[in-house]
């Protein structure tokens, strides 16, 4: 069933540009950092105890376990971007310090492959006791999921061994037969693993043990109802926080927390497109549409509910308490690939663009070592600090969180994203480029040796040049993913513009007998455009915003003064010009443009009987990403036009 696969990450490596930088930056900053918060060594963060956790459990040190029970995943995470980060080149301290961990790892495993310090120190006798609530499978899967990178990055294979052992495990303990458990986990994640560690072993048990764990979510009896009751557990549970109301076939709308729904349509998408299961592929298509069309916020976060990190409802996306947690962004951005794996669409690499430019990136300052959990649309922080409904919000990125998921996460995904420029069908005759980014791809088309270096200085320009070498010459597709938002394109083959024919599914095709030395330049038109939301979206009602390329922008306090709220806009996209300004952000290009303001006056009465009086006022938006780089301050997507 599968459509189009991603390209290897290991035929891709990104050169100098946009997201080589923040390649670099997670390999030189964020893991260094994050390992010293996984061994405690932040000052003034939260303490992690991530690898003292493990020392006891290996029992090289004594004590309890402190934070989460699924404090195991953030060391499984920063592992797994440490395999990436050596696809791309190797480190010998680098990866000193994760054969140490992985050591460590090997030493505490119990000798039946359980793996799980939280329960190996506190619980031992009550393994898999609450699948629904303490994420033993979901550490488990991403502890797969990290082995099978390290292992394709460094060929070394004990952490592989670990993680096979502990698959195993799984295998014989979960599943229809008689005499095994026939649950699933609270928290979806082990799904998309056991997938990934299927396709690079070819054991054929782990592709079942997650198409188990799929098609037993949401059956009746349901399980969690009774697990909780052997354990006598009397606390309410929502089925639907763990999108276990329904078989997933069943349902039609995302429900519950965000993050673990994104890993479940994850998995179910890998599911589906091994099996050529359509049934679930139908589901899935019907699922992304609901979320991105009903319940996504401009910035591709998801999840509008500090309650529960949960979906609400169609419609509901509030600016100013909107939860959108980067991990959720990011989940968004695992499904989206899986999608295109099914569905030869570009509307799923769009929404990959959207998030990772804007709901994911917002997630980590631009030195690296600060991060946001929650990605509010708009911030009063005066406000924000004092309402009880607004608790979740932070007005500044934090060092570390108690509950630490979303670094390592943005880690592991930023120093993966070789994998996901470009796709081939299967029969290696169509080539797709899914995202623009400097890079040079390696790899084979028809048995042929074909290499494409792409020079672009996107997301600023919308140029994009693609240089071919091949070893003879070769007919062949080439698909150029045209992104939504661009009113024009065009396109040079050799230097000779051709017409831009029909643009089917969001790619333009290109067939042709391409030959050593060909050229081809894509120009995708980048002005700045307004956004209007849906009559439905209430709370955004008379309001607008304003997007670049694939950017969304938003005013801050830092360029435009306080009362963000007392500005309006110049609706017109026209009135809005591109200037690049060094000092945000290490560099970004801004949107300069008219306003007004209103004009307060503090002995006015609260009310008036007529409109306040406006002045005229430049403004400044800056990338969404960019903002609360420079102090504590105001921020608004979303703005009131004139």
């Amino acid at each position: 069933m599968e459509a189009m696969k991603p390209v290897s990450a290991s035929e891709v490596r990104l050169l100098p540009g946009f997201w080589k930088a923040r390649q670099t930056m997670v390999r030189q900053t964020m893991v260094p950092y994050q390992w010293a918060a996984l061994n405690d060594a932040i000052a003034g963060a939260e303490p992690s105890h991530a690898m003292e956790n493990w020392r006891i459990a290996a029992g090289e040190s004594s004590g309890h376990h402190q934070g989460f029970v699924f404090q195991d995943s953030d060391l499984f995470k920063w592992l797994e971007a440490v395999g990436h980060l050596l696809s791309e080149g190797r480190d010998a301290e680098l990866e000193a310090q994760a054969d140490a961990a992985i050591a460590l790892l090997a030493r505490a495993q119990a000798a039946d492959g359980y793996l799980n310090s939280y329960y190996q120190i506190e619980k031992p006798d009550r393994r898999w006791t609450n699948l629904r609530d303490d994420h033993e499978l979901y550490c488990a899967g991403h502890l797969i999921e990290a082995a099978v990178a390290y292992s394709s990055a460094t060929g070394k294979e004990d952490l592989l061994a670990v993680a096979r052992r502990l698959a195993d495990h799984l295998c014989e303990r979960f599943g229809r037969s008689s005499g095994k458990i026939h649950g699933y986990p609270g928290h979806p994640e082990v799904e998309l693993a056991l997938v990934k560690l299927y396709r690079w072993t070819g054991e054929l048990r782990y592709l079942e043990l997650a198409r188990f764990f799929i098609e037993a979510r949401g059956q009746e009896p349901n399980f969690f109802a009774e697990e909780a009751a052997v354990r006598e557990d009397p606390r309410p549970y929502d089925p639907a926080y763990a999108q276990s109301h329904a078989p997933l076939v069943q349902q039609t709308t995302a429900e519950g927390h965000a993050v673990r729904a994104m890993y479940l349509f994850s998995g179910a998408a890998d599911v589906a497109a091994e099996l050529g299961d359509s049934a679930l592929a139908e589901t899935l298509k019907r699922l992304w549409d609901n979320v991105t069309e009903k319940r996504m916020y401009l910035t591709g976060g998801i999840g509008s509910s500090a309650w529960g990190e949960a979906f609400t409802a169609d419609y509901d996306l509030p600016a100013d308490r909107a939860y959108a947690e980067t991990c959720a962004a990011i989940g968004l951005i695992f499904w989206a690939q899986r999608m295109l794996r099914l569905d030869a669409d570009g509307k799923y690499a769009d929404a990959i663009e959207r998030a990772l430019y804007n709901g994911v990136l917002s997630g980590v300052s631009s030195e690296g070592d600060r991060y946001f959990y929650v990605n509010p649309l708009e911030v009063w922080p005066s406000i924000a600090t004092v309402r009880h409904d607004m608790q979740a919000i932070t007005v500044e990125r934090q060092a570390w969180f108690g509950c630490a998921c979303c670094p390592p996460n943005l880690a592991r995904l930023v120093a993966s994203l070789p994998g996901y420029v470009y796709s081939y069908d299967g029969a290696s005759t169509t080539l797709a480029i899914n995202l623009y980014m400097p890079s040079e791809l390696t790899t084979e088309i028809a048995e042929t040796s074909v290499k494409i270096r792409q020079e672009t200085q996107y997301p600023w320009q919308g140029r994009v040049r693609l240089d071919l070498e091949t070893s003879k010459a070769l007919a062949w597709t080439l698909k150029l993913r045209i992104p939504k938002w661009t009113p024009e394109v065009r396109l040079w083959i050799n230097g000779t513009e051709q017409p831009v024919k029909s643009i089917e599914r969001g790619y333009l095709a290109i067939m042709r007998v391409w030959e050593n030395g060909d050229q081809v330049v894509l120009d995708l038109s980048m002005p700045a455009r307004v956004v209007y939301p849906h009559p439905s979206a209430r709370s955004l009602a008379g309001q607008v915003a304003l997007e670049r390329g694939p950017m969304v922008y938003c005013l801050e306090e830092a360029d435009n003064g306080a009362n963000l709220a007392a500005l309006r806009i110049e609706p017109q996209a026209h009135a809005w010009e591109a200037r690049w300004q060094d000092g945000v952000a290490g560099g970004v290009m801004a949107l300069v443009g008219s306003g007004h303001r209103l004009q307060e006056n503090s002995q006015e009465a609260l009310y008036a009987y007529q409109a306040w009086p406006t002045r005229p006022t430049e403004l400044t938006a800056i990338p969404y990403y960019a903002w609360a780089n420079r102090g504590m301050g105001e921020m608004r997507v979303w703005m009131s036009a004139r």
